[in-house]
């Protein structure tokens, strides 16, 4: 710990004397262990009245977009922890994910939602929020991919299976593809309901999609024509850990492509692999078996969290993806180191389930939400490097016993009130830093811990807030 500390002061004195460049400066000091444990609570957003499902930097990071249940869109200085305005989505139904459609200034956020619609905000030189609907799904749509560099292009996944294109010079959007469950005979029959969809970076023309079977699927847009009744469900690639293939018991809940196109995948009640490009099954995957699946390399593995009461994301974090994380049905932010899957922090996230991570585009920070109606900002300002919890090992295992058992997760009070401990210490921070900044509003709401019991909670389908947000 104490090298990994120098060899940051270090990095500090050659910026000072010439010997780094700016850039090479930023990248060591953003991705070392040492700045990742003083990941401290920097600050809340609070202004929506339903669970935050979907949060979004804007290009250059100084502005965050959020989508909720209560079906309005929030855009923020989050540096200042102020609303600079909100708009009603248009949407009849919970806000699954907003994004900013790239080189729009900001002008058009496009969401999607449970009601199955996708929608465009077109924000007016008079402030005005004009919303319409761009498109539609029978199901719910949970995912949007936005193609780097274009204002205009994106697709949208959803529960009836198929992933749709759209080009906002146009009015209608176009049915790409239908994702169909493999067979043992090689045909596909049914449909995969989609979870999620994301763009390789290095190659707009590859996308990935993942939902309600073990494969991550990986298209080529260019084999496709924008119309799903003469296109058939052709994936140049299918990802799937080994010991998966033919379960038929889990599901993905979210993907991310790494900026040297390497895939994360993250289950539902398992655990999330990290697959290179060479460790693909082919188009067809049932065909490999035996020694020929034997030769293909493992994918690396990330575990200690739990992933099961709703659809969690998936995300890298660091200037080159040094590291990878998630949140957990328990409450808490975990993150791994990407090369060895070291986990190097654990963090209360919410009081029942931390669902969504977004890093900042350019520094080290992350923004994340959950059950509660705030976002949480997270940012490197403790004076201290925070070690792991003392009993992260029995967290661990009782995240690990409830993935094997389907079952709820039975905590010891031990392990719950020294969670309960790091929650009100990091409440305790924050106030602190707030009113050194002369900031004296009250803290103490019913979503931030406080005041008020700590719930490490998982939904059994009670009503309230839980009940919201959980996704069968």
């Amino acid at each position: 710990m104490e090298k990994l500390y120098m060899g940051d002061l270090m990095e500090f004195y050659k910026r000072e004397v010439g010997f780094s460049k700016p850039r090479n400066f930023s990248r060591r000091i953003s991705a070392s262990e040492a700045m990742v444990k003083r990941l401290d609570l920097y600050g809340k957003l609070t202004g929506h009245e339903g669970c935050v499902n979907t949060i979004d930097f804007n290009a250059t990071g100084d502005v965050l977009v959020s989508g909720s249940d209560d079906r309005r869109v929030i855009l923020w200085d989050w540096a200042t922890a102020t609303s600079k305005f909100s708009y009603p989505s248009g949407h009849m139904d919970n806000i699954f994910q907003t994004k900013f459609m790239p080189f729009t200034d900001d002008r058009k956020i496009i969401t999607a939602s449970a009601d199955g619609q996708v929608r465009l905000g077109l924000v007016l030189e008079n402030g005005r929020v004009e919303t319409k609907k761009v498109g539609k799904h029978q199901g719910r749509v949970h995912k949007l991919a936005v193609e780097p560099g274009s204002p205009y292009i994106l697709y949208s996944c959803g529960e009836d299976g198929f992933v749709q294109h759209y080009d906002l010079r146009s009015n209608s959007s176009s049915k790409l593809l239908r994702c169909s469950s493999f067979t043992e005979n090689n045909k596909q029959s049914g449909s995969i309901r989609l979870n999620a969809i994301v763009i390789d970076p290095r190659n707009p023309n590859y996308f990935a999609v993942g939902g309600s079977d073990e494969y991550a699927r990986v298209y080529d847009i260019r084999m496709y024509q924008l119309d799903a009744r003469t296109s058939s469900d052709r994936p140049i690639d299918t990802f799937c850990p080994h010991h998966l293939i033919k379960t038929h018991d889990v599901h993905i809940t979210a993907l991310a492509y790494s900026n040297t196109s390497e895939v994360l995948v993250s289950y539902n009640d398992e655990l999330i692999y990290l697959f290179q490009k060479n460790m693909g099954l082919g188009p067809v995957p049932l065909s490999l078996q035996g020694e020929d699946l034997n030769k293909l390399e493992k994918p690396q593995v990330y575990s200690g969290h739990r992933n099961s009461q709703t659809v969690k994301g998936v995300s890298f974090f660091g200037p080159t993806d040094e590291y990878v994380l998630t949140g957990s049905d328990c409450g808490l932010i975990f993150i791994w180191k990407k090369k060895d899957a070291k986990l190097v922090r654990v963090m209360v996230g919410d009081r029942h389930i931390v669902n969504q991570l977004k890093p900042h585009p350019c520094i080290p920070v992350l923004a994340t939400c959950g059950i509660e109606k705030t976002i949480k900002l997270w940012a490197p300002t403790s004076k201290d490097v925070t070690p792991l919890p003392p009993d992260v090992q029995e967290i661990m295992e009782a995240n690990r016993r409830g993935r094997e058992d389907h079952s709820r997760v039975t905590l010891t009070p031990d392990m719950i009130m020294h969670v309960l401990r790091l929650h009100r210490r990091q409440a305790l921070a924050y106030i602190e830093r707030r009113e050194n900044l002369g900031d004296v509003d009250s803290d103490d709401d019913d979503d931030d811990g406080g005041g008020g019991a700590y719930v490490l909670g998982f939904s059994d389908g009670e009503e309230g807030e839980n009940s919201e947000c959980s996704i069968s």
